[in-house]
């Protein structure tokens, strides 16, 4: 069994907290699996940000503001203070590389996308759990989005 940490995108973050986001089932089923080879989840301070900004905007959006409470609890017993990783402040260190990396990938990488990813680089992270094809591009992470990944993520190297 792996030991192999992976990074939470808040994509899957957000789809982990709201049983009605379309990717739920698809989460829960990767989160379970990462679970069971025991790869450790990296959560980052910028991932919680982003996922917090949208369950709110789309409880709004879908007429159901009183569900913001619970979602906010919710998400806040996947990624407890304790579990966060707190990289934002690497980001004034950081910000050139993030920058070139925004640059180099034609906009596809947002700003927290290619924070997260250079801070992988630096801590030696190599695996992200996301919807998110365009870290596909990043050449040092490998990215889960099917059971079948969990499974190469979990064979000895």
């Amino acid at each position: 069994m792996t030991t192999t940490p992976v990074v939470i995108d808040a994509n899957v973050l957000v789809a982990l907290t709201d049983a009605h986001d379309k990717w739920h089932p698809v989460a829960v089923a990767l989160r379970d699996a990462l679970l069971a080879v025991n790869a450790p989840l990296v959560y980052f301070d910028c991932v919680v940000n982003e996922a917090i900004g949208v369950i709110g905007r789309r409880a709004e959006e879908q007429r159901r503001s009183d569900q913001f409470g619970p979602l906010l609890d919710e998400l806040a017993l996947l990624a407890p203070a304790a579990q966060i990783t707190w990289i934002s402040a690497a980001g004034q260190r950081l910000y050139e590389k993030v920058l070139r990396l925004c640059r180099d990938h034609g906009g596809r990488l947002n700003f927290n996308d290619a924070l997260m990813a250079l801070v992988c680089q630096d801590l030696g992270l190599g695996w992200i759990i996301s919807f998110d094809g365009d870290f596909d591009e990043v050449e040092w992470l490998s990215r889960v989005a099917d059971l079948s990944d969990v499974q190469r993520l979990a064979q000895p190297a």
